[in-house]
């Protein structure tokens, strides 16, 4: 009897088990494609990065402060709206030259400083691709619902038209505005921009761009944008 006793009770633990595998089995195969994964980054500058899972990417959700390449070498600072679009440098900027705009928005970046070979982004971590960019788009349903899933809500920093933005994917996309390649600053408050790594042309690249009355997400690009002032926001190797 005793030894049935413990059979029964290995029979159960094992069963137990089984079970336990199969509901984890299942509680991962539900889990959403739109997810926190709990991960923290640093830039070299020690600036600090949320991050979202949206789908197959990882996106950082603010967009990036850093004001040194990867190994440590300074991104010039560019102040003067005429030197801004004089060379095809790496530069970067803080918008209106206000170093109390980069909290919230990040500092404006041109197309030299992505594809820089010291590494603007952290270890693990890029500026994404034009085709990067289409992917997350397609995930969320195409280019014309894409924006309102991934602005934030409401108008503290977006326009009063924001109605329809839900930033349900937890991307969090705030309007940095841009500096145009004249060294111009707008924008601030009704667009975000935000840069790719791929070139259109030898002085445009693809970018993505969104706006406070439309629920898109633009790719596109201008002529000259190269030399444009743009967000980046990584996306993980």
């Amino acid at each position: 009897m005793k030894k049935a006793s413990k059979f029964n009770l290995s029979l159960i633990l094992i069963l137990g088990f089984f079970t336990f595998l199969s509901s984890s089995c299942k509680k991962d195969e539900a889990e959403p494609n739109v997810s926190s994964p709990s991960l923290l980054v640093a830039d070299i500058d020690g600036n600090i990065y949320h991050t979202v899972r949206i789908g197959s990417q990882v996106w950082m959700v603010e967009n990036l402060k850093t004001t040194h390449f990867r190994n440590g070498e300074a991104i010039l600072n560019v102040t003067d709206s005429t030197e801004w679009g004089n060379f095809a440098t790496a530069y970067y900027c803080n918008y209106n030259n206000d170093n109390s705009y980069v909290e919230t928005y990040g500092r404006l970046y041109n197309y030299y400083a992505v594809i820089n070979s010291r590494n603007i982004a952290p270890t693990g971590w890029h500026v994404p691709t034009n085709m990067e960019w289409e992917t997350l788009e397609n995930f969320l349903g195409g280019y014309n619902i894409a924006g309102a899933k991934l602005k934030e809500k409401g108008s503290i920093h977006w326009g009063n038209a924001n109605n329809e933005a839900t930033n349900e994917t937890g991307f969090n996309a705030l309007p940095g505005g841009c500096r145009t390649p004249d060294g111009k600053f707008t924008d601030i408050g009704s667009q975000g921009n935000w840069r790719s790594s791929s070139a259109r042309t030898d002085n445009s690249s693809w970018n993505c761009n969104m706006v406070y009355f439309s629920n898109y997400l633009y790719r596109n690009s201008a002529e000259n944008d190269k030399k444009s002032g743009y967000s980046i926001r990584c996306i993980q190797d």
